[in-house]
């Protein structure tokens, strides 16, 4: 079983990433983490970690092995699927603050829909309908997909699972976008106090947090940049954005995606640290 497991997985990395993994990288990196998923009581999972982080491509792995290996039947979204309309992101940029027009930051998700998915697999109401959202286009998509029946959760997301950020740092700017765009801080309020109500009521609902810890903030930019050139490639789409715009983008995320890799380490059941490269170097199972 072990090695058609660890044959099966690099086998799908490899169609994922274009890259080879060896099977000993897999089995000492890997398969511990999905084993840890098939045996645990719990069925409810969060996969946080920065952009460009791999978290996307490990949950992909994740489902398929559960599924094909396993047998068992995996639920997976995504918060990026739960992003708010062009739309009604206008409206919110209107009535709070215009750097909410910006997806990404709490407040900016149908977190109600995300809620009631969530409920909906607690209580085994299936089926259960659920949105995407085409990034190219920066709007909700036409498609949806339908989950027929499923025994595992998995939520992905690079701002799940995390805890509002303290006053301190909230009010320090650590940007030009948070300096010149958010002088009066009522954007960075207005997004935290979504973490501190509504997001959390959704993460709370989850029985386990996994999280991919990057090795500093620097390398996210690269990363996100090499994600963005791959989506268009794989969307047979020729526009993306450049990586001047990517760094404006990326401003948005900074603040949060610092403060959670400074205080996930500790509240994660599960932290993945990875290297420069975004492979794994050590999987930590905490009690």
């Amino acid at each position: 079983m072990q090695i058609e497991i660890n044959t099966f997985i690099q086998k799908n990395l490899k169609q994922l990433t274009n890259k080879t993994f060896s099977k000993k990288y897999i089995s000492q990196n890997i398969t511990p983490i999905i084993t840890n998923i098939n045996t645990s009581k719990n069925s409810k999972f969060i996969i946080a970690g920065s952009q460009g982080a791999g978290k996307s491509t490990l949950t992909k792995i994740f489902k398929l092995v559960l599924e094909k290996i396993f047998k068992k039947k995996v639920m997976l979204l995504s918060i990026d699927d739960y992003y708010l309309s062009k739309k009604k992101r206008l409206e919110l940029s209107k009535k709070i603050h215009p750097l909410l027009i910006t997806r990404g930051v709490p407040g900016t998700h149908n977190i109600e829909v995300l809620k009631k998915d969530v409920i909906s697999f607690q209580k085994k109401k299936f089926p259960i309908i659920t949105p995407t959202f085409n990034k190219l286009k920066d709007d909700i998509s036409n498609k949806k997909k339908v989950v027929k029946n499923a025994e595992i959760l998995l939520l992905e997301g690079w701002c799940c699972g995390s805890p509002p950020i303290n006053k301190k740092y909230l009010f320090k700017n650590i940007n030009s976008l948070e300096a010149i765009l958010d002088k009066n801080k009522k954007w960075r309020q207005y997004y935290n106090s979504q973490l501190k109500k509504d997001y959390k009521n959704v993460f709370s609902l989850f029985d386990q947090q996994i999280y991919i810890q990057a090795p500093s903030f620097t390398y996210i930019l690269k990363w996100r940049n090499a994600q963005e050139k791959n989506n268009a490639i794989k969307s047979k789409q020729k526009k993306f954005m450049k990586k001047n715009d990517l760094k404006k983008f990326v401003d948005h995320y900074e603040k949060l995606t610092k403060w959670m890799m400074k205080t996930m380490p500790a509240k994660a059941d599960m932290l993945i640290k990875i290297d420069e490269n975004q492979k794994i170097k050590k999987v930590i199972i905490q009690d």
